[in-house]
């Protein structure tokens, strides 16, 4: 494994859940923790043993120093995030069950790394040292300086050869329109060299579509024709199948150098859905930089994109063992002993 760190740039949120599972409508109080996308990457990878690091900027007071305290405890490296005026943006989640859908609700207008200055960062030094970025498209729309920074970190990146890894996460709540939202991640994407991502994702931020019939092959379709735009090398998306909130199909495919991997699939009852895709954004990164076969990525990726629906909250609490064991097709739930 590199001893180099792994770094990402974004927003950490206070993540507020009803206790009881149940409706915000009704709840009486509240589980708090701290998520967001690039956050659980890193925490993720932190898990798997790799060195890491988050940049970003948080809130001054309590609540601010409560998020820092959540990154160490799971080990992730917190000396380059800045402290300011802002508050700490939060959302609510309401936990689909059966036919009834999850829900989010955000509240994170005027959060401090929104409120970032454009020469804030001071990207050649915060990414000497630094094997692989990973940033997505979630900040580029928190503030035009978020965009602005985003940018110059991957411009910067590509400079000192550290390697890039975007995640095209699309929320429609934080864009005006879709052509704002293009128009911000192919800014991105020109220097990226890993892209995670989903047929819904490509469809929303691009409007390209596949006409195949076959599920599979419009993945492959559209990651091929996002690898070629774009000029990209490294391409993996998630596939899910939604009979219910409470029961996923879930797969992966990764598209390396030319060639297409594709994951076993899994079925899974559904404890939280949220971070999954970050889970499988880690994985696949940590068998890149392991220099594991495209095949075995896939498979390693995949298997914790699974297990992490098992597992309440955002952040994937496994290790690398455990994640093999389901890859190898240890999935009946027995009990270990």
């Amino acid at each position: 494994m590199s001893n180099r760190t792994i770094a990402a740039f974004g927003e950490i949120l206070l993540r507020l859940t009803p206790s009881d599972g149940g409706r915000l409508l009704n709840t009486s109080a509240l589980n708090m923790s701290f998520a967001g996308a690039e956050s659980n990457v890193l925490s993720a990878l932190s898990m798997l043993g790799h060195t890491t690091s988050f940049i970003t900027k948080l809130p001054d007071g309590p609540i601010g120093e409560s998020a820092l305290f959540s990154l160490r405890q799971f080990g992730v490296g917190t000396s380059c995030i800045k402290r300011g005026n802002g508050r700490m943006g939060s959302y609510f989640i309401e936990l689909g069950s059966s036919i009834r859908p999850s829900r989010v609700v955000y509240d994170r207008k005027n959060s401090a790394i929104s409120l970032i200055d454009r020469e804030e960062f001071d990207w050649g030094s915060l990414l000497d040292g630094i094997s692989w970025l990973h940033l997505s498209g979630i900040t580029l729309a928190l503030s035009e300086h978020c965009l602005l920074q985003s940018i110059e970190a991957v411009k910067q990146a590509k400079a000192q050869g550290v390697k890039v890894s975007f995640d095209l996460n699309f929320r429609r709540s934080l864009w005006k329109d879709r052509a704002e939202a293009r128009r911000a991640f192919e800014q991105v994407m020109e220097y990226t060299d890993l892209l995670f991502g989903n047929e819904g994702a490509v469809k929303d931020v691009f409007d390209w579509i596949s006409n195949a019939e076959d599920k599979a092959q419009r993945d492959r379709d559209l990651m091929q024709k996002s690898a070629r735009h774009f000029d990209i090398g490294h391409v993996a998306f998630t596939r899910r199948h939604h009979p219910s909130a409470s029961m996923n199909g879930l797969e992966g495919t990764y598209f390396s150098d030319g060639s297409f991997y594709h994951s076993k699939s899994y079925q899974v009852v559904v404890s939280d859905r949220f971070g999954t895709g970050d889970s499988f954004a880690a994985a696949v990164l940590h068998g890149i930089v392991n220099h594991w076969e495209p095949q075995k990525v896939i498979e390693f990726a995949s298997a914790g994109f699974a297990l992490k629906h098992t597992i309440k909250g955002d952040q994937m609490l496994c290790n690398e063992d455990e994640i093999v064991s389901i890859m190898e097709g240890n999935v009946h739930g027995h009990v270990l002993r």
